[in-house]
């Protein structure tokens, strides 16, 4: 995965599939790493929308459809968000609570939380591991991410606790253990596995003053159990 921006926030989360306790069965892959390889297999696996809508909690609005692709780019196995600096969007302020004034349009629930985020920036270079059990019982853990502009990966690990409700996620960077936190009465919840590129909200403002690019590879998403 790879991010370069100031002031903007892009997030790999879970917030994406069922989770229950897992059986014996082999793993399923439930999104396959050829899930960029065109537009047919993007669409086939992705949404270009958040569930919800075209807004969240921070200045960015999504953009994008089946017919416009400005900022949601698929090519040689790579998605690639593309945020560009707007003026006058319409609605001017975000549909999502705290209404923030859109600055941005860029690219792309029963309930929340649960939330897990596998992958967060906010426009420094750390990646954020977090779980939210509560809007304010939150954990997380801050790890240096790497500067030298290649892609590196990172994985979470959801397993059912012992007790049926409870799970534990491990979270991996560079395929070594960096952080394991707990979801509480995460098991069969529902989620959705969300890649954004957001701008300002809890990363502070001024956003970036030009255009800011999010790309992501190799992306797989696999269960065991029913």
């Amino acid at each position: 995965m790879f991010i370069r921006k100031v002031n903007g926030f892009a997030v790999l989360g879970l917030a994406g599939t069922l989770i229950s306790a897992p059986l014996t069965h082999a793993a399923t892959t439930v999104i396959p790493s050829t899930s960029f390889s065109s537009y047919s297999t993007f669409e086939s696996y992705w949404a270009y929308l958040y569930p919800w809508g075209s807004d969240h909690n921070g200045s960015a609005r999504m953009k994008g459809s089946s017919s416009d692709h400005s900022h949601i780019v698929v090519a040689s196995n790579t998605l690639s968000l593309i945020a560009t600096p707007t003026s006058n969007p319409s609605p001017p302020t975000s549909t999502a609570n705290p209404h923030p004034a859109i600055h941005y349009a860029r690219q792309a629930v029963n309930g929340w939380p649960p939330e897990t985020d596998i992958a967060e920036w906010k426009g420094t270079a750390n990646n954020w591991f977090n779980t939210f059990n509560t809007s304010s019982i939150v954990r997380s853990d801050l790890v240096s991410w790497p500067t030298d502009l290649s892609f590196h990966s990172l994985k979470a690990v959801l397993t059912a606790e012992s007790n049926n409700a409870d799970v534990k996620i491990q979270f991996y960077m560079d395929n070594v253990l960096k952080a394991t936190q707990y979801g509480q009465g995460f098991v069969g919840k529902p989620m959705w596995l969300i890649v954004n590129l957001q701008m300002e909200g809890s990363s502070g403002s001024p956003g970036p003053t030009g255009t800011t690019t999010y790309k992501a590879r190799n992306v797989v998403v696999t269960r065991s159990g029913s």
